[in-house]
């Protein structure tokens, strides 16, 4: 029997298996919240780019709103069956709504910092567009991340 077969014993052995497990468990939704992140951010910038250059050429911020709203929807579905499966605790109404005002603030971060760059700082082509909006999502990324754990999907893993 090695070390690592023989059974924690003890409050401090119970507390470092505890430790582990919850670490495990964030180490596992990290890792899924970034792939569904990476399909939805694909879906926001590439909706993006395509409104910038066709229908909305003038207007970068009402574009971005578009394809953030739709990047939520596919973040929602995919964070919802796959990343905090095991945490859901609200009726789905309820989770939904939070959702939602959790990415509607995160996506007015996103406009925000590109409304600064592109009408404040007067950086207003495509490549600081695409720029500003890759810093607007990892601030808001950030900001859901936290919240999504804090309050949309509040219970504890099973």
């Amino acid at each position: 029997m090695t070390a690592q077969d023989t059974p924690t014993q003890g409050p401090i052995g119970r507390a470092l298996d505890a430790a582990r497990g919850a670490l495990d468990v964030l180490y596992r939704e990290m890792i899924k919240f970034g792939v569904v992140g990476a399909v939805a951010f694909v879906v926001d910038l590439g909706l993006a780019n395509i409104l910038w250059h066709t229908v909305l050429d003038d207007k970068v911020t009402t574009a971005k709103i578009i394809s953030g709203a739709a990047a939520t929807l596919v973040a929602w579905l995919g964070n919802r069956q796959w990343t905090f499966r095991h945490r859901r605790s609200r009726p789905m109404h309820h989770e939904v709504a939070m959702f939602f005002g959790v990415n509607l603030i995160a996506l007015g971060i996103s406009a925000f910092t590109l409304a600064v760059s592109h009408y404040g700082l007067g950086f207003t082509s495509t490549l600081a567009d695409n720029i500003a909006t890759i810093v607007g999502i990892g601030l808001g990324t950030l900001f859901r991340f936290w919240a999504y754990r804090r309050f949309v999907f509040a219970r504890e893993p099973l």
